[in-house]
């Protein structure tokens, strides 16, 4: 059971990826730890560092007329709680472990492994992607955790997980979407495909807008994306509208004052008035055109 507890957690390439993680330090624990024991359920807690934060009501109701027809057929994966006596973290199987509190199970069956507390991440990361058990949302903050954490490209981050660099990039961009969006996908009324699509709308408050009205009118994927494109196409014909509209006079003062400060200058004529934007491209370029403003 140990043995197929370990193939299935370790992903191609993962131990590139994470070198130091206790999946990989298996083989050199002690027998005794890969018996199975009978642990009492109110000694168990959530590993803080899960990244699975919704829980299904529907699969854990699954779960437990399972349990009630043939008892808990998997035990959990469980790594002793350094800062409280006689107590353990679960490493994988919260689903098992709340199915069976809800069914007021006195001991569940678990085997107990040694984790640090940087590998209690580790592993909860690991054995959640591999097994596909996320939704976008936790899936992308997961990626993000794996390459602020090891210093990763999404290109190394998708080798080592079996996965594409443009999947690993696609997921990572829905952490960009409006933090109510993003709950709601978490919460599944609607899917990444749908949060992928409100992307192309930069206003948290108009990304926000059209998942309401996804929710409410039952939308598809396909409906979204179409409206989408038309949305863009109508902000292209406004930006076209509003270059063919500006003063010949007003674009040869542009021209000039591009030359003079050596960057892109855009002039914005209002009815009273205007704006003068100056776009730099970093701190040391800001100084440059600081200086040839103060006349310096």
């Amino acid at each position: 059971m140990a043995e197929k507890t370990k193939k299935r957690a370790l992903g191609k390439g993962l131990e590139a990826l994470i070198p130091k993680s206790a999946l990989l330090d298996r083989e050199k624990e002690g027998n005794s730890e890969n018996a199975t024991q009978g642990i009492d359920i109110n000694k168990i807690r959530p590993n803080p560092h899960q990244p699975r934060k919704e829980f299904s009501k529907e699969s854990i109701e699954e779960l437990m007329a399972s349990i009630k027809k043939h008892g808990v057929l998997q035990p959990i994966l469980v790594s002793k709680d350094e800062n409280t006596k006689d107590a353990y973290i679960i490493i994988a199987g919260e689903r098992r472990w709340r199915a069976c509190k809800n069914l007021k199970v006195k001991k569940v069956p678990a085997l107990v492994k040694k984790f640090t507390e940087q590998e209690l991440v580790e592993v909860a990361l690991v054995e959640n992607l591999q097994r596909e058990n996320l939704n976008g949302i936790e899936e992308g903050k997961a990626y993000e955790y794996l390459i602020e954490k090891y210093h990763l490209s999404p290109s190394q981050v998708g080798e080592a997980l079996g996965k594409s660099r443009s999947y690993i990039t696609n997921i990572l961009r829905l952490l960009k979407l409006d933090p109510t969006v993003q709950k709601m996908v978490e919460e599944n009324r609607i899917t990444p495909g749908h949060a992928r699509a409100l992307l192309t709308l930069k206003e948290h408050n108009k990304q926000l807008e059209w998942a309401l009205r996804i929710e409410k009118e039952g939308l598809t994927v396909r409906q979204i994306e179409k409206f989408m494109q038309e949305e863009g196409s109508k902000k292209q014909e406004k930006r076209k509208s509003r270059v063919k509209e500006k003063d010949v006079e007003i674009m040869s003062i542009e021209e000039e004052l591009k030359g003079y400060f050596g960057t892109k200058v855009n002039i914005i004529s209002g009815k009273k008035k205007g704006k003068l934007e100056i776009e730099y491209y970093s701190p040391k370029d800001l100084e440059r055109i600081l200086g040839l403003l103060k006349g310096e």
